[in-house]
């Protein structure tokens, strides 16, 4: 309902072949540039504010360019890009980025990948990601007192200069291990590339940062590598045969792509590395210990395409599991319920809750009721006009729901902010008349902000936190506040003290509340709202139990810190 955003998509491609053989097999050396073309779309959903993507070419002579970059930005910035791909992006070496903003920055300084030349070949660097990083002004300061002076103060640039200063380091060592041997000039420049340690470069580089990601890089000696951060929150799938290796951050891409069974696709595990060497040779390297496990669950439910395998029976058995309290909403009466979603994230769980009450031996009543229509045009900028405007981005099937007769289930993959609800949703299902509304989540509340790439990143925008603040002055706790505003500016790295706001209140409560602050003014059928269980979303995905939006458990110290921040911002300049 409410589209979020976050960082972002990745894809990696290194051809194991000399490129006459691709010409030969395929008919065309852009064999490499049609594949990362295709996974990059079919990525599309993970970013579309930029994309870029950059090649390496191993055969490239002295004195010609064999590191090429291409970045646009906007929703077409894939199409953009492959518009400009001449015989010049003949190579073996590819990576492509696809951008979702976290950080409000713009521009196309701002969209990977990113680049740091040198005249050595080896101590070229193309460095992009899906990641967002916590402790970005601890790296920050821990590069300046090396005497660096980064030109932009952003996780990214911060990331590219750390590792880019690490590569230097680790050709430089080499370089003095060839001279030790006796060599000279060229000769050292071929051994450093034939013994260069990317693993070397990333221990001493990535053990610095607390954060979700999967960095990908190349450089320009032909040096390849992926590397998962130790908690496994963010996703990385690859794929080697013959012929190719390739990493993306969702498997189905790689599965279509090259038309592969799931089983055929392996998961970069946390804290390990992909690395390919210049001679083609790869490798798996635990990079950094593994920390406690913690995939994102908000990955399944919400962000990577429905199409992968377990995904779609994750979604369904999330839309299932909700059953038993649906039915405690609308008392049992199926007969005179309709059963819709919200497009389009919501479908598969949709099938799951019809699927659910079938097993009821219910017939289910299913229909269409709402559509999405048209985006905000930024013309208009009148506050009531374009307001009006808001209201009106989802329309409703007249005529699907019989007027005070029906009871009308509407299931979502989440509620984060309300703003969706109050200004559109419900005011054009209450113009069908239901017997009673029951908007349903897949996901439970959602009561903290995310700090590992997702757009949810203060407090007071979220519903629910929004909802616990308005019954704590309700009966009159301030004095809960005052003493979470404590411990939060006292002890901001002991743990997460905001979760003492939610405890007095049950989820119940708290549901009631944000209807009542979401409801629409003049609004006349009777609102209910169903989250999935904590438990629920455990037992329908089993395998990624990072759940710190929904319950505050943050899996790195990090993010604890920057939760206990957000408190003391809000209370510092909201509640002042």
């Amino acid at each position: 309902m409410e589209q979020l955003k976050h960082e972002c998509g990745v894809v990696l491609i290194r051809l194991l072949k000399p490129l006459a053989y691709y010409q030969e097999k395929y008919g065309s050396w852009k064999y490499g540039v049609n594949k990362l073309y295709l996974m990059m779309e079919k990525q599309h959903n993970r970013g579309q504010e930029g994309a870029g993507m950059a090649c390496v070419n191993l055969d490239a002579p002295a004195g010609e360019e064999y590191m090429h970059r291409r970045r646009a930005e906007g929703k077409e910035a894939i199409a953009d890009i492959f518009r400009q791909i001449d015989d010049s992006f003949a190579g073996q070496l590819y990576l492509g980025h696809l951008r979702y903003s976290t950080t409000g920055k713009s521009g196309l300084n701002y969209v990977h990948p990113f680049l740091r030349r040198n005249n050595w070949r080896a101590k070229n660097l193309c460095l992009c990601g899906n990641f967002n990083m916590t402790n970005i002004e601890e790296v920050f300061q821990l590069l300046t007192r090396q005497g660096q002076s980064p030109r932009l103060n952003g996780d990214s640039f911060i990331t590219l200069e750390l590792m880019g200063h690490r590569l230097d380091r680790e050709v430089e060592r080499l370089f003095q291990e060839a001279k030790d041997k006796g060599m000279e000039g060229s000769d050292i420049t071929e051994y450093i590339e034939d013994n260069l340690q990317i693993a070397n470069v990333l221990r001493t580089s990535m053990s610095h940062f607390d954060g979700g990601y999967v960095m990908c890089g190349l450089t320009g000696s032909g040096e390849m590598f992926a590397m998962r951060d130790p908690w496994g929150i963010r996703p990385a799938f690859y794929y080697q045969d013959e012929e190719i290796i390739v990493l993306a951050s969702e498997r189905p891409v790689i599965q279509t792509t090259f038309d592969l069974a799931a089983e055929d696709i392996s998961e970069l595990q946390p804290g390990q590395a992909l690395v390919v060497h210049k001679n083609g040779h790869s490798l798996l390297e635990q990079i950094l210990p593994r920390q406690n496990y913690a995939a994102c669950s908000f990955e399944r439910i919400y962000f990577s395409r429905g199409s992968d395998r377990d995904i779609y029976q994750e979604r369904k058995r999330l839309g299932e599991q909700l059953m038993p309290a649906i039915m405690k909403a609308i008392d049992g009466d199926v007969d005179n319920t309709v059963f819709s979603y919200i497009p389009n994230t919501a479908e598969v769980a949709f099938y799951g809750m019809t699927d659910g009450v079938r097993k009821l031996h219910h017939d289910v009543r299913i229909e269409k009721v709402v559509w999405k229509d048209i985006k905000l045009r930024t013309f208009i900028t009148e506050g009531n006009a374009r307001n009006d405007l808001a209201a009106h981005v989802y329309d409703v099937s007249y005529g699907s729901v019989r007027d005070g007769q029906d009871n009308l289930v509407i299931i979502d993959d989440s509620i984060v902010r309300g703003t969706t609800l109050k200004e559109s949703i419900l005011k054009i299902l209450d113009r069908l008349h239901p017997r009673k509304i029951v908007i349903v989540s897949s996901s439970p509340q959602i009561r903290y902000p995310d700090y590992y790439g997702i757009d949810m990143s203060r407090l007071e925008e979220l519903c629910a936190f929004r909802a616990a603040v308005a019954l704590i002055r309700q009966r009159n706790m301030q004095a809960l506040i005052d003493d979470t505003y404590r411990l939060c500016k006292t002890e901001p790295d002991s743990e997460n003290h905001v979760r003492a706001i939610y405890a007095p209140f049950s989820v119940e409560e708290i549901n009631l509340k944000i209807v009542e602050m979401l409801r629409p003014q003049g609004m006349l059928s009777p609102v209910e709202l169903v989250f999935q269980s904590i438990e629920g979303l455990h037992e329908a995905c089993p395998n990624h139990p990072g759940d710190w939006y929904f319950t505050g458990k943050f899996p790195t110290p990090g993010g604890t810190r920057m939760v206990n921040q957000a408190f003391v911002s809000y209370v510092e300049t909201v509640l002042k």
